[in-house]
């Protein structure tokens, strides 16, 4: 029998066989994926949490109590790591120039800081800047064997470029390559001083 009596394009069309079946959901905005999705993957996580976004800014926005849910996260023995650039970096005062608006780059970074030094010492969660152009242009949020990613299209804010939803089902597939890209950051990053 041939491959097209087998599975007919009808069915191909509706099965993903090929490295797309990673691919959960995609989003033309990051601000169209559902809240109920981020508080999903972020309650859903037993081991590993990072937020590799270059503010994280809207985390505190858009999530209650988000502190006091990662603090809980990492008593149970979760790993939860912010990696954000560096409020005082050319690059970000770059950026900064670039998007034009009031709520500075610097700015949201800075409150994650403050976001994370009110949670107090706290074992199992760690903080690092990143100095990588590569980061700046894009963020990647990593909850277990799932991630979303977004990509920084021109001169708009994080929320106004598009947002992938991906989750892990095969060595060196489409979720390995972007948890790889974070891992490679992360080992390039600086420690955020303790206030």
């Amino acid at each position: 029998m041939s491959a097209d009596s087998l599975w007919p394009q009808a069915v191909k069309s509706a099965i993903k066989l090929g490295h797309d079946r990673e691919i959960v959901g995609t989003y033309p905005f990051r601000n169209l994926c559902p809240t109920s999705v981020w508080a999903g993957l972020l309650d859903g996580a037993r081991k590993r949490i990072t937020m590799a976004g270059y503010t994280s800014y809207f985390l505190w926005q858009d999530h209650p109590r988000i502190a006091e849910r990662l603090k809980a996260k990492a008593g149970d023995g979760c790993e939860i790591r912010f990696l954000l650039g560096d409020p005082d970096a050319e690059m970000t005062r770059q950026r900064e120039e670039l998007e034009g608006v009031p709520l500075t780059v610097s700015t949201r970074i800075r409150i994650t800081l403050d976001q994370l030094a009110k949670m107090g010492p706290t074992p199992g969660l760690e903080a690092r800047f990143s100095d990588s152009p590569a980061h700046l242009s894009q963020s990647v949020f990593i909850f277990d064997d799932q991630l979303l990613y977004t990509p920084h299209i021109g001169d708009g804010l994080g929320h106004e470029s598009p947002l992938f939803h991906l989750r892990r089902l095969e060595e060196d597939g489409l979720y390995d390559r972007f948890a790889q890209h974070v891992e490679v950051l992360w080992g390039r990053g600086r420690e955020v001083p303790q206030a």
